[in-house]
């Protein structure tokens, strides 16, 4: 942390906080996630190696080329103090929670000037490009839902993402695959498969949870 100045604390939740930095000598603005006790705490520790997995490999990696797109969080910097973890991001300007607590009757769906199908469609598009590359977010909910100020969407927050398994059937066809813990998601963006305890799930889920953000 000695390279950035410290500026705002952005939020705080289970497993750490996230501040808003700037970079000293180039005065970057950047968001930096900070988990909590991350050498002590097994859940913890496996949720930010997780999120750490999933941006800087599975997303941003295919056959060694580098592989970023423009409606997930960037990812610049991983390192560890103190026995914690830091994940240094790109700082967005608010999330999609902020607006709607601001405008308590929804998001403008104007034909000319609305904003909820210009919002859903980057969302979908950022589930397309994860799902075709086998991840499912499995966490998706305005607060991880970034805004830009002029009006970019990013998906955040990968801490609950996984890559989705496969198994081999007849004549070599590849189907989904694997059994995943059910405690997933925040409640109430959480499928119907996941409140029964299924754990053999896959994409839909993360449809689910998109219907269930109404802007």
């Amino acid at each position: 942390m000695e390279n950035y100045d410290k500026m705002a604390m952005i939020g705080e939740g289970t497993y750490g906080m996230v501040m808003k930095c700037r970079h000293k000598e180039t005065g970057q603005i950047v968001a930096i996630k900070k988990f909590k006790e991350s050498e002590d705490d097994l859940q913890i520790r496996k949720t930010a190696l997780r999120e750490v997995r999933m941006l800087k490999v599975t997303l941003f990696f295919t056959l060694s080329q580098q592989l970023k797109y423009d409606h997930v969080v960037n990812l610049f910097e991983v390192f560890r103090r103190k026995g914690k973890l830091y994940l240094v991001f790109e700082h967005i300007d608010r999330t999609i929670l902020e607006d709607l607590e601001k405008n308590s009757h929804g998001l403008s769906d104007n034909k000319d000037h609305g904003v909820v199908r210009k919002y859903m469609w980057q969302l979908l598009k950022a589930v397309d490009y994860l799902h075709t590359h086998n991840v499912i977010h499995r966490d998706i909910k305005p607060e991880n839902i970034l805004l830009s100020s002029n009006g970019v969407l990013k998906l955040c927050d990968f801490g609950f993402a996984r890559m989705l398994g496969t198994i081999y059937v007849v004549y070599l066809l590849v189907a989904p695959g694997g059994k995943y813990t059910e405690y997933v998601a925040t409640r109430w963006y959480r499928a119907p498969e996941l409140l029964v305890g299924d754990r053999e799930y896959g994409k839909p889920v993360d449809i689910w949870a998109i219907g269930c953000n109404s802007f």
